[in-house]
């Protein structure tokens, strides 16, 4: 057997026993591989695509070496440990929120090597990194959220710069750097700025096909909130994030949504840091259904069952926004992302360019932004071709592919249009632009001059939402222009006044209503009554609750028990006892013995089962059982059956030729006396030993002769 066939067999193994997955996504066994042959790496992987198996595999495989994993973000430092001592695996966080106290003992359980993988923030490692290149057997160094190193990366951060220290202290480590949002120019200054040594670069597919995409036109306040309404009714179990784009707005959002009875939280960098952490505290444990947050949030937040994120706002660059959206689906099933975007995003958004440091960068990325949200191709293929992933057909997940505009003859409303910007001088805005045309009564608009011109209420037989989206589109095409630099005033392009002189002909993607909820409803009770609901549908609400009875007992987020994929898949295959449960997808075997018995229960009392359960323990179940480290009383604890059945289950695997290891259920001094007795008085055998060892332990060395026999004919 070659090396890189006995790394995916260990590996996949491993993935099995703790994670209850059957294989790996693609590229992840190619990374751990890499990892486990030494080799440094930049691994680019899209949010909930699997990067952190990548290196905890490998953690895993070591003998004695610890996994360093660096990131920023004190959040997901929290939810990875979490959920990897939930699957039964040692792991711990160094960081500034917890007490010295707390991080001295992690220390000391690190160096005495009980902890198998530590999180730790860039600037405490480097505090730590000399002693720790002396002492501690470091077999791997993950960097998480990689692109902060880079000043091209869209969240550069300097602290990070001096993570190349890493390869001075630790030249024989491999390191693995990941990220989830880098373009070209940003992964090649990752490996330079990390000083990694001839790394493997790992380009996953960014696309989330889970993930719907949808942009729409400053539909007005009003019609966001219905929208918004309408995603929290239609995952009302599950969560979602509405990012403003100022702390105001956010509050603002916050207050409309508490009025219309909906479980809403706001989280701002303004608030005070123990309101912040209560806010994401109660998302996390899905006391609230939506958070309505600034970009401040979010980051490191690994709850799998976010179902939707709407920007109210537009991002400043297609990396956040990408990364974002991420936030929702990270589960693999499906989920909703929808922009909001105006014209007053494009002049903050500017503003903020104006003011950075890297105006030229930052200009590109919102240009690259604004061609998103302003695109009539599918919008998927757009997302991915920045990332320089070519998709070679349209992804019928996004707007434009479900619903594809209906075009129009639009000359007549583009000339009324830049008719009325030449009248004004250019000298009025988006919206003042629009009373002009509709003939509005506005003061300022009168004291101007403007209802005296001639094409002052020339467009009356068109709404406002018309007139914004048909302007817009005239902003798109290129006949309309903002000059951000004269107080954001509309001007005709030099394209647009010849398409004016010369009549052309100009085409529009015509209007369509908003859709709205059905009946006029503004609110609905949460909880429906199971008689509404399809039996596969009540099925799955039963198990959420059982999920947050287990989630609130533990003090543990609901998706740390088992993720939505999870559930789905056991209303799927609704398994009836703990064996069956064991081979769900996403279920490993430290959950499978935790949980298998709420959930199986909850299973057989839905269909009718009227057998009470556990009345046995089967083989497989045994096996499971001691894989995971239980001894013979723990098992027969664990279904209050005899340890003489059990040990009649380990001599039964033996001689199926399940079992091969022996050390935890007979030692070598049992096993020669069982085969002494037997050889001198065979049928007095178990009498003899009766008051030596435990009824049933002398079949089970009975088995394990019959096995090395076999083994030896061989």
């Amino acid at each position: 057997m070659d090396n890189r066939e006995e790394i995916r067999e260990r590996a996949e193994a491993l993935l099995r026993r703790f994670y209850g997955y059957s294989s790996f996504r693609p590229l992840q066994l190619d990374i751990i591989s890499s990892a486990v042959e030494g080799r440094d790496s930049v691994v680019l992987m899209p949010t909930g695509g699997g990067k952190s198996i990548c290196y905890q595999i490998p953690a895993l495989m070591s003998e004695g070496g610890i996994t360093i994993v660096v990131s920023p973000l004190i959040a997901l430092m929290k939810d990875q440990v979490t959920a990897l001592r939930s699957n039964g695996i040692p792991a711990a966080a160094v960081n500034s929120m917890q007490t010295d106290e707390e991080n001295r003992h992690i220390l000391e359980q690190l160096f005495s090597g009980r902890i198998k993988i530590v999180y730790i923030s860039p600037e405490r490692l480097l505090m730590e990194i000399d002693r720790w290149s002396r002492d501690l057997p470091v077999s791997l160094i993950a960097i998480d959220e990689a692109h902060c190193i880079s000043q091209w990366g869209h969240d550069f951060r300097p602290d990070y710069t001096r993570l190349s220290r890493i390869k001075e202290l630790f030249p024989h480590v491999p390191v693995m750097a990941l990220t989830a949002t880098a373009d070209r120019l940003t992964r090649d200054d990752i490996a330079t700025q990390l000083a990694l040594r001839n790394p493997q670069l790992f380009l996953g597919s960014f696309d989330r096909p889970n993930i719907s995409l949808r942009v729409r036109n400053n539909p007005g306040k009003k019609e966001r909130i219905r929208y918004i309404s309408t995603l929290i009714e239609r995952y009302r179990h599950d969560a979602g994030i509405v990012y403003c784009i100022s702390r105001k707005a956010a509050e603002s959002m916050n207050d409309d949504l508490r009025a219309l009875g909906y479980r809403s939280v706001v989280y701002h960098a303004g608030l005070p840091v123990a309101e912040r952490n209560l806010a994401q505290e109660k998302f996390i444990n899905g006391d609230v259904q939506v958070v309505c947050a600034t970009v401040a949030f979010g980051m490191g937040i690994d709850k799998s069952n976010i179902r939707w994120v709407v920007h109210n706002n537009m991002p400043r660059n297609i990396e956040s926004y990408y990364q974002e959206i991420g936030r929702a689906g990270r589960d693999g099933v499906k989920a909703e992302a929808v922009m909001f975007y105006s014209y007053s995003d494009i002049i903050t958004l500017q503003s903020f360019v104006d003011e950075s440091g890297q105006q030229s960068i930052n200009a590109e990325k919102l240009k690259r932004m604004r061609e998103f949200a302003e695109a009539s191709l599918c919008r998927r293929r757009i997302l991915l071709s920045y990332f320089n992933e070519t998709m070679d057909h349209d992804c019928g997940n996004c707007d434009v592919c479900l619903n594809p505009p209906e075009r129009m003859d639009g000359t007549v409303i583009a000339q009324k249009a830049m008719s009325a910007i030449i009248r004004t001088e250019g000298q009025a805005g988006f919206s003042m632009l629009i009373d002009i045309l509709r003939g509005a009564a506005r003061q300022d608009l009168m004291l101007r001059g403007f209802h005296l011109i001639k094409t002052y209420g020339a467009g009356r037989d068109l709404s406002y939402a018309e007139w914004n989206c048909y302007l817009s589109q005239l902003i798109q095409l290129g006949l309309v222009d903002i000059a951000y630099n004269e107080s954001n005033h509309l001007k005709v392009t030099q394209y647009g006044a010849e398409v004016l002189r010369e009549r052309r002909e100009v085409t529009l993607a015509r209007y369509k209503e908003p859709e709205r909820l059905k009946g006029g409803r503004r609110r609905v009770a949460v909880e429906e009554e199971f008689t509404e609901l399809k039996p596969a549908e009540r099925l799955l609400a039963q198990l959420k609750e059982v999920r947050q009875k287990l989630a609130r007992k533990e003090q543990v987020p609901p998706y740390i028990v088992l993720s939505d994929k999870v559930l789905l898949e056991l209303v799927r295959v609704e398994p009836t006892d703990m064996e069956a449960f064991s081979k769900v997808e996403g279920v490993g075997e430290k959950k499978t013995i935790r949980y298998w018995k709420p959930f199986v229960t909850a299973i057989r009392k839905f269909k009718g089962v009227a057998e009470p359960l556990g009345t046995g323990l089967s083989h497989e179940e045994t096996l499971l059982l001691l894989n995971a480290g239980y001894d013979v009383g723990e098992i027969a604890a664990t279904k209050g059956i005899k340890e003489r059945t059990v040990y009649g289950h380990i001599a039964g695997l033996i001689r199926d030729g399940k079992l091969s290891d022996f050390s935890s259920v007979i030692t070598r001094e049992q096993y020669l006396r069982v085969m002494a007795v037997a050889k001198e008085n065979p049928e007095e055998m178990y009498t003899i030993l009766a008051d030596e060892m435990p009824p049933g332990l002398p079949g089970v060395a009975l088995a394990i002769s019959d096995y090395l026999l076999r083994q030896k004919d061989k």
